[in-house]
């Protein structure tokens, strides 16, 4: 997954209190406090739901007697961390928040506990319909087995400017083509107004963003057989399409821009058009950083004319270090069963959190009363596709080439079609 800079959010004390004190009063699991003396250790991504599992441990804990903590690290210190440990046995974590596209390599490393016989006995209690399709295949699932539950989905989303579309006449693009068009009329560097951003620096940050892009025009960086076909006429073609908007679109730097800076330079007012997580859209009406308050739309995003629509879901599970031994790994399973169950999960996300997994969240009237852009996030759900990032255990390398392909393209030191084919040349190898 992408590591989104956005601000972390801020609740206030007193909302804390009482929502924690009143988890506490739940009888769900309190009939046992069967985990007195247990210490689970969470490795986290620094995204919102971060500080929502520090918020929620105490009541974990008067509920079943363990103890959580969290640690929260960055993308690449949670990749490395993580990594070492698993491979060195050192058992530092208990359970790590695992990118989806990480599964390949969790399976076929046998990194994390294998969770699908847990899924199938506890079914009931999971309340697995309850969750969409793409979510459970794709936040943890690999060829058929849980590596992962999962714990915060997010929504590939078009962000807009409402009130830039409005006085230029244009409606909300629907179309690649039309945000492509639209994003060229609203550029005016003259006013520091640019009509598009997205991550450009080299590595995971324009790998992940361009392949997004690049699926809704019709690429793939994988063949029908499963074998990479990353220059392939379709993908060349929608690289040019990105460049295209950088070089006219963009503001200047882009091409530095990760997950922050991208985010940073749409709440500055930069941009019409970003395409992003759902989990950063909140912060676009917080007045403390965002100085377009009231004048943002989200709506799901654009695929090229004619395509069914498949759109882009990302987001975390909760794996379990398979070094560990067999009791901690049922009590961190009690921990995943109890954090993503309906009433806290709710609570997970009134906090702040931003990954929503279940049809009943974006039904809430509390929920949607507070966040108003579930409806694009349920249809994009019902119309997901979780694979536009192949998540295979090539991914990371196949990440790393992409990452330097793009970047190198972008910056005019080579064609999208040289960047791609010395990409391919390279990929071919690691199959």
């Amino acid at each position: 997954m992408m590591k989104l800079s956005s601000p972390r959010m801020t609740v206030r004390a007193g909302r804390l209190a009482v929502s924690v004190l009143a988890l506490m009063a739940s009888a769900a699991y309190a009939e046992a406090k069967s985990l007195d003396g247990v210490t689970l250790t969470i490795a986290s991504m620094n995204d919102g739901f971060a500080n929502v599992l520090q918020t929620l441990a105490p009541a974990f804990k008067e509920e079943t007697g363990a103890d959580v903590k969290v640690e929260i690290m960055d993308y690449g210190t949670l990749l490395t961390k993580t990594t070492a440990d698993f491979i060195g046995d050192t058992k530092g974590y208990d359970l790590v928040t695992m990118d989806i596209v990480w599964a390949g390599s969790y399976a076929e490393n046998k990194y994390t506990v294998d969770l699908t016989d847990w899924v199938k006995r506890d079914a009931a209690e999971l309340d697995l319909d309850d969750i969409y399709p793409v979510i459970l295949t794709s936040l943890g699932q690999y060829d058929g087995k849980y590596v992962a539950y999962p714990l915060a989905a997010y929504a590939n989303v078009l962000a807009y400017r409402k009130d830039l579309l409005e006085a230029a006449g244009l409606s909300v693009p629907k179309t690649m083509d039309e945000l492509v068009e639209d994003a060229l009329k609203l550029n005016d560097p003259a006013k520091k107004q640019y009509g598009f951003v997205a991550n450009g620096q080299k590595g995971p940050a324009v790998a992940q963003d361009w392949m997004q892009y690049n699926s809704q025009l019709g690429g793939s960086i994988l063949d029908k057989e499963g074998n990479p076909a990353l220059n392939s006429e379709a993908n060349i073609k929608s690289l040019e399409v990105y460049k295209k908007l950088f070089t006219e679109a963009a503001p200047p730097g882009a091409i530095e821009y990760d997950w922050g800076g991208r985010e940073e330079s749409f709440r500055q007012g930069l941009a019409a058009f970003m395409q992003t997580w759902s989990v950063g859209a909140t912060s676009y009406s917080d007045p403390k950083v965002s100085n377009i308050v009231g004048k943002v739309g989200i709506s799901v995003a654009p695929v090229s004319e004619g395509m069914t629509p498949q759109y882009g879901v990302g987001g975390w599970g909760l794996s379990i270090n398979a070094d560990i031994d067999a009791a901690k790994q049922e009590a961190a399973w009690t921990f995943i069963k109890w954090v993503t169950s309906k009433k806290i999960h709710k609570e997970f996300n009134m906090l702040g959190a931003g990954g929503f997994i279940r049809k009943s969240e974006l039904d809430d009237a509390d929920l949607n009363a507070k966040f108003d852009f579930l409806p694009v996030l349920k249809e994009t759900y019902e119309h997901g596709n979780g694979e536009f990032r192949p998540r295979i255990p090539q991914y990371p390398e196949i990440q790393d080439l992409l990452g330097t392909a793009v970047n190198s393209a972008l910056s005019g030191s080579v064609t999208p079609k040289d960047a791609l084919d010395k990409a391919q040349a390279a990929a071919e190898k690691l199959f």
